[in-house]
């Protein structure tokens, strides 16, 4: 188990918090200093079961310099999307999870820490 974090978001502390709480054996990736590439994105995409523009941020400064809200998000775009977050994660939702049965998920509550937990090999 993989846990992608910015080490300020309160989010990110608190999922990290209820792993260590639960005995979790997992490691941690700080994505804004070890950037995922593209193909690791696609990856992490595919295990959600979501596209780029579901796990981007676009309230963020950086969106906005790049006109992210007025992005097309259909297939035709979903490259511009993937390289945008590789380009600049401080667009990647934060936490996210990578379980040990092949999913991911997007760790913004307890319920979805404890949900990615829920998916251990067995």
């Amino acid at each position: 188990m993989e846990i992608w974090i910015n080490p300020a978001c309160s989010k990110c502390r608190g999922a990290i918090g209820l792993l260590d709480a639960e005995g979790a054996e997992y490691t941690v990736r700080r994505y804004l200093e070890d950037v995922p590439s593209e193909a690791e994105i696609r990856a992490v995409l595919e295990r959600l079961g979501l596209e780029p523009w579901d796990i981007t941020r676009t309230q963020e400064a950086e969106a906005k310099e790049l006109g992210l809200k007025e992005w097309a998000r259909d297939a035709g775009s979903r490259e511009r999307w993937v390289a945008a977050p590789a380009g600049h994660p401080r667009l990647i939702q934060r936490p996210i999870i990578t379980a040990e049965d092949g999913t991911a998920v997007v760790a913004r509550t307890d319920e979805a820490v404890r949900d990615a937990l829920g998916r251990r090999q067995p």
